[in-house]
């Protein structure tokens, strides 16, 4: 979806505690994750929550530091996963895009973790930084918000 046709989202208290989330980011464009990341920290503290950060050295380990997280059992509600690929002149972007969103998506089907994803994959790095400002398009933004309305789900149904 992109967020240029995207509704306008007010952030919602969760219901309960407040949520605790653990965002994984692979930093390797500083400006763009940092970009996200300055949106979703924004997004969780305008619904009442608490961000933990830990980086990673590069997209293709977000599936396996989300595994861990998990099985670490530190009591985190949700996780938000920020990085950014940059088409390049190999075959490396293809194979990296799509072995993380696979791993990423096998372990949140897997386990129902309350999972916001924020993986750029973009032909430009003028394009991530387009979707990394703080304006509208801001990506951090999305994936923070889809991991609060995922933990309001689980707390829903008992799950969290």
């Amino acid at each position: 979806m992109s967020t240029k046709d995207a509704p306008t989202r007010a952030a919602s208290p969760i219901p309960g505690q407040p949520p605790r989330l653990l965002v994984i980011q692979a930093p390797y464009y500083e400006e763009v994750v940092g970009g996200m990341l300055a949106g979703a920290r924004k997004r969780v503290e305008e619904a009442g929550g608490q961000l933990e950060v830990v980086d990673v050295a590069g997209a293709f380990e977000l599936p396996a530091a989300l595994r861990m997280a998990l099985a670490a059992g530190r009591g985190w509600d949700g996780f938000i996963l920020l990085g950014c690929v940059v088409k390049g002149e190999t075959d490396h972007y293809d194979f990296i895009c799509d072995a993380v969103c696979q791993g990423v998506m096998a372990i949140a089907a897997e386990t129902g973790a309350a999972l916001g994803f924020g993986l750029l994959t973009v032909a430009t790095l003028d394009q991530a930084i387009a979707r990394s400002r703080d304006d509208g398009m801001n990506k951090g933004v999305e994936a923070a918000h889809a991991a609060l309305t995922q933990v309001a789900l689980a707390r829903r149904w008992g799950r969290a």
